[in-house]
């Protein structure tokens, strides 16, 4: 597969942009109701938040345990009206709305005429990261991405993240992609947190009081070209306002040994994930496989 194109009069569908044009604080209000049911009335995977979360932070009293699982709820619902929302938001409103604290640090390794790595997690609205990123960068943003399963909401998804320039890749041929395109300054960006499949090759690690399998095509990316590699640590200020702080991961023409950025990347995802419980996705099977008795797995 090719880079997904992005031509600028590809638009969402007429219905999207409606009710993208409702007001965001009637959104949210719906939000809230969503969230509400999801919790209390029609169980959302429920069990699945409630025993990964329990695990993680074994010291939460059930208050506390009560108060992390709500806010999840609410944090989650928010997330999908704040992408509804991004048919319609201008390039002004999400810079905005997610706001990059230190993007000097980007530009910096960019003037040296290479290509610069950006690894995030699924931390608070990974979408409006994306858009943000896309809508504030001076330089080309190719973003690496999974396919989904839908060919309408994979359609309609692709309208929304390319809003702003981005252009996106198929993660499977990223690497590929990247050799072909090796002496072209930009920002590779990629989510690195999700559990690889079984046929994927990992790197297992002790990870929110768990053996934890990480995908290993991020730390590929740079042991192949010794790029620069930047951790994206995003987190929630307000409601509907976010901060993105670049921290760095690899430095360039750095040689790394095997599983050495696979383990920084996720000392900080769980450095991010442990200063805001909430806006992590506890609803996600991130556990599903287990680790070999031998082997790497």
């Amino acid at each position: 597969m090719t880079a997904i194109p992005t031509p600028d009069h590809v638009r969402s569908a007429w219905w999207v942009r409606a009710l993208a044009g409702i007001p965001l604080a009637w959104l949210y209000a719906f939000a809230r109701l969503l969230a509400f049911m999801a919790d209390r009335v029609f169980p959302y995977r429920r069990h699945v938040v409630e025993a990964n979360l329990r695990i993680a932070f074994p010291d939460l009293d059930e208050a506390a345990l009560r108060g992390v699982i709500r806010d999840y709820y609410r944090g989650f619902a928010d997330m999908l009206v704040e992408i509804i929302k991004s048919a319609q938001l201008s390039r002004a409103e999400i810079t905005a709305r997610v706001r990059i604290t230190n993007l000097d640090v980007l530009h910096e390794l960019l003037a040296r005429g290479k290509p610069v790595l950006c690894v995030a997690a699924h931390q608070c609205n990974w979408e409006w990261m994306l858009l943000s990123f896309s809508a504030q960068l001076d330089q080309p943003l190719d973003a690496a991405y999974k396919p989904l399963v839908d060919s309408w909401a994979e359609r309609e998804m692709l309208k929304i993240r390319t809003r702003f320039g981005a252009r996106l890749v198929p993660a499977d041929t990223m690497l590929a992609d990247i050799i072909k395109r090796r002496n072209v300054p930009r920002v590779i960006a990629m989510v690195a947190d999700q559990e690889p499949v079984n046929s994927e090759r990992k790197h297992w690690l002790r990870f929110l009081n768990r053996d934890s399998a990480f995908f290993l095509g991020a730390e590929e990316i740079v042991r192949a070209t010794h790029y620069a590699a930047l951790f994206i640590e995003l987190r929630r200020v307000s409601r509907g306002h976010y901060e993105m702080t670049l921290r760095p991961l690899a430095a360039a023409g750095e040689r790394l040994e095997k599983g050495v950025f696979t383990e920084r990347y996720a000392k900080l995802v769980e450095q991010q994930i442990r200063a805001a419980p909430p806006d992590w996705p506890w609803s996600h099977k991130r556990w599903k496989l287990k680790k070999p008795l031998y082997g790497s797995g």
